[in-house]
């Protein structure tokens, strides 16, 4: 039987260890799934990194039914973090892309988000797979509303554009 995720954060705030474990169990594909688009190839890593902050923060969690948006804020900042360091991935200048009907030219979404900055995948993720609005979006990047909207606008363009819409 699996326990439901509430009962495991509270057995876990209260030190059992096996919940803790379960709990971490459950949740990191919820958390694979956010910080793979964000941090791309070092989507594991942020996913690890999520997760061990998940660990060390559990007991400032107020509300076990607030989990899974306390966990999308941590995976973020972690995603976006850990996408920053990574010296390899540069975003491209999306206006010299090659032209969409280039025979040389395959590409799939992870290529395409490897060509946008690690806020505007954020942005793209929180919005069209997680389906937050803007203004939750916009909370949970700690961005001005306004800002979340123009940045995703752009990331959407971008997108756009590098995919061969």
């Amino acid at each position: 039987m699996i326990e439901e995720p509430e009962q495991l954060v509270r057995r876990a705030q209260g030190g059992d260890t096996l919940a803790m474990n379960d709990l971490l169990d459950q949740l990191m594909p919820y958390v694979g799934r956010i910080c793979g688009p964000i941090a791309l190839s070092n989507g594991p890593d942020a996913t690890q990194e999520a997760l061990v902050a998940v660990f060390r923060s559990l007991r400032t969690l107020k509300e076990p039914g607030a989990l899974f948006g306390w966990v999308r804020a941590i995976a973020v900042r972690e995603a976006i973090r850990v996408a920053r360091q990574d010296q390899r991935q540069v975003a491209a200048d999306l206006d010299e892309l090659p032209a969409p009907n280039d025979p040389q030219l395959l590409v799939d979404v992870r290529d395409t988000l490897a060509r946008l900055a690690p806020e505007h995948r954020a942005l793209l993720v929180l919005r069209d797979l997680e389906g937050l609005d803007e203004q939750a979006a916009a909370a949970l990047l700690e961005l001005p509303a306004g800002t979340a909207k123009s940045r995703l606008h752009r990331a959407r363009a971008s997108f756009r554009k590098a995919w061969g819409s």
